[in-house]
């Protein structure tokens, strides 16, 4: 890839990060430290560092990894990478990752689901053409090597993810397609929340 033309992709991949940090951030989708993004780029993997807030995201809150989960910057990347990781590993197609705690897909975690690789009914036509299945992790404690563990046996299984009691992790082809495919999640499941409390199952 030219020098100069590599550069302005990271610049416009690091503004799509910042704008969609804020805009979930605004939007109470996430709240406080607890969310964290990333994506590729020239083979190598810009995570959001251990501590950043959406809501004041700068293009500078980004520590840098090998594929081999070596930090290549002065910035510790979250300590969730690996779930990350596993997602880029498993799938090499991805171009970026966002992991959020978002209200509905933490309450529709709760949920027994009658297909584990498929955890979100599909009310509206839109979260499977969107994104597709959402799988329902089992819960372990969140930045555990038993949760990666969980996460790395199931990511083969479906297109998204929820973490029991936790939140999605959803991957896309670039950073603003995980965002739409995330707004997508959200919004499925807070119909299928809604729908369920009115007695729709």
């Amino acid at each position: 890839m030219d020098k100069e033309l590599g550069q302005n992709l990271l610049e416009q991949k690091l503004k799509d990060a910042v704008w969609i940090g804020r805009s979930l951030f605004e939007r109470n989708k996430t709240a406080g430290s607890s969310a964290n993004m990333s994506f590729i780029h020239d083979g190598r993997m810009y995570i959001s560092r251990s501590g950043s807030c959406f809501g004041n995201m700068k293009e500078d809150d980004f520590a840098v990894m090998d594929m081999d989960g070596t930090c290549l910057s002065r910035n510790k990347p979250s300590k969730e990478w690996p779930l990350h990781l596993k997602v880029y590993r498993k799938k090499p197609e991805t171009g970026a990752v966002l992991h959020t705690h978002g209200t509905y897909g933490v309450l529709w975690s709760f949920v027994p689901a009658l297909d584990e690789t498929d955890a979100i009914p599909d009310h509206t036509p839109y979260l499977k053409m969107k994104l597709g299945r959402v799988g329902l992790i089992p819960y372990e404690k969140p930045g555990s090597q038993a949760l990666f563990d969980a996460f790395e046996q199931r990511v083969m299984d479906s297109d998204g993810y929820l973490l029991k009691q936790h939140g999605a992790v959803v991957p896309g082809k670039s950073l603003m397609d995980a965002f739409y495919c995330l707004e997508e999640l959200e919004e499925s499941a807070r119909i299928a929340w809604m729908l369920r409390a009115a007695g729709v199952r």
